[in-house]
């Protein structure tokens, strides 16, 4: 039932001072919504603009709409096998768009490892509790 109580939460209010600005959605052609909207919810709350490409996101709108709005960080939401088969797709949009450097990738999902996330050199989180404590660490350490 904890997913429903995740779900009726509330709307956080957006961050006056956001600590930095995450692209966030599930990777085609993934539809699950409910995952990827704890993870948005409780990174909103923790201070972080989040900007959502919702469900079955294609890996040229994440790299598009992380460079559009400069974008610290790339959060991805793979919850089925036909979507991890698109991580590959998903890094190279990345590289193309000269992001690899410029943005800090997580993924998470039942359908992806820490190896999957190694393979690509991306950060791997279980919950959305390891998101949030993931992507602070990682913005702290670029901003030293």
């Amino acid at each position: 039932m904890s997913w429903l109580k995740a779900m009726m939460e509330k709307e956080p209010p957006e961050p006056e001072k956001p600590l930095g600005t995450v692209v966030i959605g599930t990777l085609e052609p993934d539809m699950h919504e409910t995952p990827k909207e704890m993870v948005r919810k409780a990174l909103k709350r923790a201070g972080f603009k989040t900007v959502d490409l919702g469900k079955a996101a294609s890996p040229q709108n994440f790299a598009a709409k992380a460079k559009e709005v400069n974008a610290d960080i790339i959060a991805v939401s793979i919850n089925t096998k036909p979507a991890k088969d698109n991580i590959p797709k998903l890094n190279q949009a990345i590289v193309d768009a000269g992001l690899k450097e410029k943005v800090i990738l997580m993924i998470g999902g039942a359908a992806v490892t820490k190896e999957d996330a190694d393979a690509i050199g991306a950060f791997y989180g279980k919950s959305k509790e390891e998101a949030v404590a993931i992507a602070q660490k990682a913005i702290g350490e670029r901003k030293k």
